[in-house]
């Protein structure tokens, strides 16, 4: 019977700590946060199988249902400008900056009918979270082994122009929270021009004036988002892939430093360098 009342003095000691403490305050929205991908995750997983019996690019739409609603309980809202730019009915290589574990909620505001993500092998074992990547259709490629990733690129190729798929890619490789876009890697850009689709670019504005987890921030606030013409790729060959990623690179970081007003940060570079394929 002593058990309840010191059970709801822990509890009142921890929303005080949490209310005082920053610190604690983005702990406990990350600990919300993972837990809301997890659950969300186990209870789309079971719709899916019962809907859809298996992996479809169809899941998709059951995905994003779930992870559309995470905004509200974050105080987010996204300000979104060239969305019909998506909505076209037939494949294209959609290229947007990566920032944070945050980045899924903005992706999910924006993703367009019969669209999949590639990422990177490791997910897949995220428990529910890597099952229902799997089960949404999700290429995942083993960037640590350069063949493995070209073939699996190869393969997303014929797929995607077989099965009229979209393809979601951070040409940038990694997350990135420094004030401006990493150089990029080529891959996204040779996947483009082996098929012949059209690049499609998604820039999201900087996070860093409610999410940073240097200075443990984690408040509500807007995100800008804003989809570019679509860049052609016909009659393209291997050979332009430099000038085709400069030309996508010079874009979206144009209107990253518009929308975000934020100035260059840490000397990230301004072109986009020479990468491996990935």
């Amino acid at each position: 019977m002593e058990f309840w009342p010191w059970l709801t003095a822990a509890l009142l000691l921890l929303l005080l700590v949490v209310q005082l403490s920053r610190s604690a305050r983005f702990c406990a929205k990350i600990t919300l946060y993972c837990a809301l991908c997890l659950s969300a995750s186990t209870v789309a997983a079971v719709i899916c199988l019962l809907r859809h019996h298996g992996r479809t690019v169809e899941n998709m739409r059951i995905i994003r249902w779930f992870v559309s609603k995470f905004k509200y309980i974050f105080g987010l809202r996204f300000e979104i400008k060239g969305l019909q730019k998506l909505e076209v009915d037939h494949p294209c290589v959609i290229i947007s900056n990566h920032q944070s574990i945050l980045d899924m909620m903005g992706l999910m505001e924006v993703l367009p009918e019969r669209c999949v993500q590639i990422a990177k092998r490791e997910l897949i074992f995220l428990g529910p979270v890597g099952l229902i990547m799997y089960l949404g259709g999700i290429f995942f490629i083993n960037r640590q082994h350069s063949r493995t990733a070209m073939t699996v690129m190869a393969d997303v190729g014929k797929r995607m122009v077989r099965e009229n798929l979209k393809v979601w890619i951070y040409p940038e490789g990694t997350r990135n929270d420094n004030g401006d876009l990493l150089p990029f890697k080529k891959g996204a850009f040779y996947l483009a021009i082996q098929t012949q689709v059209p690049i499609i670019p998604v820039i999201y504005s900087s996070f860093s004036s409610f999410y940073n987890p240097k200075t443990k921030l984690f408040s509500s606030g807007t995100i800008k988002v804003e989809v570019l013409d679509a860049i052609p790729t016909s009659g393209l060959t291997v050979a332009d892939v430099p000038k085709l990623m400069d030309t996508c690179y010079q874009a979206m970081r144009t209107t990253f430093l518009r929308i975000s007003k934020t100035p260059q940060e840490n000397g990230a570079t301004a072109g986009p360098g020479c990468q491996p394929a990935q």
